[in-house]
């Protein structure tokens, strides 16, 4: 492996477990978290946003063998990145491949970071970061109704067809969708039993119990002050 370290900066259940899990999946427990307090405003210090201008985490510090070092943004990124590097792992079909697998594979790793958690980013900005004169009522309504009318539907016939998202094997496309369903049903979607089952499989994998085991530490609403301050640009 040509990395030195890697140093995770990370807050709980948020989507930097979703790094936290496929570095789990692939490196073990060979790298640092670092704890980056989301609701006390860390994320707009100057040490922290000269680091991810976005002010937002995951950010992952990668030290390369030659002394290099990349500061990477972007959740799925670092999840398509770990899971193509490191093919032992089983998280992804051959990047070397033209073949259905891959396809069906990227489309849903791509479904899960766009689509998917726009609509769910838009439902928690205005429902629980924006201060209460800045939310819009008609933006939380239309998201939630388009995610309950197209998203939910069709990856509730995946999970008919097959144990996992792309078949019956775990990918690191489970990382991210399966990442999106909890967020989503703390949000009161995704409340069919399909998913409760979806998310029990994914919960026996040892990487997924490292990469929660904070969750517990994660509150849904922020500080009322805090939003009300408009604290979080969002």
């Amino acid at each position: 492996m040509n990395i030195s370290r890697l140093e995770l900066y990370h807050y709980p259940a948020t989507r930097s477990a979703r790094v936290k899990w496929v570095l789990h999946e692939t490196v073990g427990d060979d790298f640092e978290t670092i704890r980056v307090d989301l609701y006390g405003g860390d994320q707009y210090k100057p040490d922290f946003t000269a680091l991810n201008p976005n002010h937002c985490v995951p950010l992952l510090k990668i030290e390369w063998a030659d002394g290099g070092v990349t500061n990477m943004t972007e959740s799925a990124a670092m999840v398509a990145l770990f899971a193509d590097a490191f093919p032992q792992a089983g998280l992804a079909p051959p990047a070397a491949d033209m073949s259905p697998a891959r396809a069906d594979y990227l489309r849903m790793m791509h479904f899960a970071a766009s689509p998917m958690d726009m609509m769910l980013w838009q439902v928690r900005c205005h429902e629980h970061l924006l201060a209460t004169a800045d939310s819009d009522q008609r933006t939380i309504d239309r998201c939630r109704q388009k995610f309950a009318d197209e998203v939910e539907p069709q990856l509730l016939a995946r999970l008919d067809a097959s144990a996992f998202i792309c078949g019956d094997a775990f990918t690191a496309a489970d990382i991210l969708v399966g990442h999106n369903v909890s967020w989503a049903r703390a949000y009161g979607l995704c409340q069919h039993d399909a998913f409760r089952g979806y998310l029990s499989r994914l919960a026996k994998r040892p990487a997924f119990l490292k990469a929660f085991a904070d969750a517990r530490e994660f509150s849904v609403a922020p500080p009322a002050a805090a939003r009300e301050a408009r604290v979080f640009k969002v």
